[in-house]
């Protein structure tokens, strides 16, 4: 997410609103999906529940997504391979392969790169010192964590509503629901 940064002295009501906004989520800004993550998955779902070609258009439209952003995410999507586009009157975007056979992990990897990086570097090359030396190992946890997860959760399952235990049994614990 961007923040936007305001001068109290000139940005009045905007600059309130922002801090406002702040409060409210800022003990979660440091894990976040990316809007580019969730509108590229969006996307691939509604093209799981495609019985043809859909148009990028509609995608934007059904899902409520800026059009030009989608344009981006799609043609990455096309170069991970998970999406095929197909021009003419017929066109449009459908999956590459059944959505049975794509994780979460899949799209985020193409939309976003690997996953649970620090600083832009994977967490099994850091070094770190001092009372900082077992960092690397909660980092390392953090990836594993999220790949025992979104590696096993398909666009079909997420599409058809039809989720794997994991998913329902962390979403039943009510504390999961709960911001901090």
């Amino acid at each position: 997410m961007t923040d936007l940064h305001f001068d109290r002295g000139t940005g009045g009501a905007a600059f309130e609103a922002v801090a406002a906004r702040r409060r409210c989520i800022g003990q979660n800004r440091l894990m976040q999906i990316p809007a580019k993550a969730d509108y590229g998955i969006r996307a691939l779902l509604t093209l799981a529940n495609a019985e043809t070609s859909v148009s990028a258009e509609h995608l934007a439209e059904e899902q409520g997504l800026p059009p030009r952003f989608l344009g981006a995410i799609l043609s990455d999507l096309r170069r991970a391979g998970l999406v095929v586009s197909q021009r003419g009157s017929e066109g449009g975007f459908k999956l590459a392969r059944p959505a049975s056979e794509i994780t979460i992990a899949d799209a985020l990897r193409a939309i976003s790169g690997p996953m649970a990086g620090v600083r832009g570097l994977r967490p099994e090359t850091l070094t770190y010192d001092g009372a900082a030396t077992n960092l690397k190992d909660v980092w390392v946890a953090v990836r594993s964590t999220l790949r025992n997860l979104l590696e096993h959760v398909t666009l079909e399952q997420v599409a058809s509503g039809n989720l794997p235990p994991l998913v329902k049994e962390l979403t039943k614990d009510p504390d999961a629901w709960r911001t901090r």
